[in-house]
């Protein structure tokens, strides 16, 4: 009995201090997290609490005097100007084209980079490269280089089989704008792809050819499927940055003619630094972010769901 009782005692204390240090090390770890974790909230919290405080404000750089408490006159003024509409529109079809295109045009060039042949890695750096042109750089290219109506190559394409220049940034500017954003996210959507597709079991194909399956069945029943997954990835994280692209349009069409390019993001710069309101900006931020989370969380909740089957 008292063998016993010496083997109950000295195992309590033995649990007692295997708790106290399991507590020491997760205090330890808080203390080692915690200065990031909170540079982090105030990098994020500071900004979105200034913004939300501006957004209340009559505060007009031209006349900093003049700043006052005016509730939600702001918003009431950004959403009944006409070329919020206008900019609501144009940031849904942008991302909505280059989406398509994206993973559409991702899904046939990883297919295409998945086979073998001579000179494939080469290939796939040249294909995957336009991903780290910055976006500045990538308009300026097309702006110049591609899309010039006198200099530009797809004019002396044009010209060479007889057909008359365009004027694209004038005739078609949001075509134009999707088509370079489109450009450079391209690669990124063949680079998620392709890795999915190089998971893809290959006794599965070797099944399917063996059951007398096409190319065509083997692709939607097969291929597909096991792409639906990285599909879900690449929209979520390209529309993300879709609802904010500035760069393209700032540089080529400065979000005209007229309103026929202004986004979203581009409306709410033109109201900061080209109307210097910045009380009326703050307000556009402000629905921008609350737009943002919106499509965020829908895209969250299907990727959930796909996930989950």
């Amino acid at each position: 009995m008292s063998t016993s009782t010496e083997h109950v005692a000295g195992v309590r204390p033995a649990g007692r201090s295997r708790r106290k240090a399991m507590s020491r090390e997760k205090l330890v770890g808080l203390a080692a997290v915690s200065p990031s974790v909170i540079l982090l909230l105030l990098w994020m919290a500071v900004p979105l609490a200034m913004t939300l405080y501006f957004s209340f404000q009559r505060y007009l750089l031209l006349s900093p005097g003049s700043r006052a408490f005016i509730g939600f006159e702001n918003y009431s003024f950004f959403l009944q100007d006409p070329a919020f509409l206008m900019a609501l529109w144009n940031t849904l079809l942008l991302v909505g084209s280059v989406l398509a295109i994206t993973v559409i045009g991702g899904i046939g060039m990883a297919l295409l980079l998945n086979q073998r042949f001579w000179g494939q890695g080469i290939a796939r750096i040249l294909a995957i490269s336009p991903f780290f042109v910055m976006p500045t750089v990538s308009a300026l290219i097309w702006k110049n280089l591609m899309m010039d109506p006198t200099s530009g190559f797809i004019s002396w394409a044009l010209a060479s089989i007889g057909l008359q220049p365009v004027v694209w940034f004038t005739n078609w500017p949001m075509l134009s704008i999707i088509l370079i954003v489109a450009w450079r996210w391209l690669p990124f959507a063949t680079l998620i792809l392709l890795t999915a597709l190089q998971s893809l079991d290959e006794e599965q194909r070797e099944a399917a050819e063996m059951d007398g399956a096409g190319a065509l069945p083997y692709f939607f029943y097969i291929v597909l499927p096991h792409l639906a997954r990285a599909i879900t990835v690449v929209i979520l994280i390209e529309t993300i940055f879709l609802l904010v692209v500035f760069a393209e349009i700032f540089v080529t069409t400065n979000g005209g003619p007229g309103v026929q390019t202004t986004n979203i993001a581009f409306l709410v710069y033109s109201q900061a630094l080209l109307q210097f309101d910045v009380g009326g900006a703050s307000a556009g931020g402000i629905v921008a972010v609350i737009l943002a989370n919106i499509v965020a969380i829908f895209l969250v909740r299907l990727i959930g769901k796909n996930l989950e089957a």
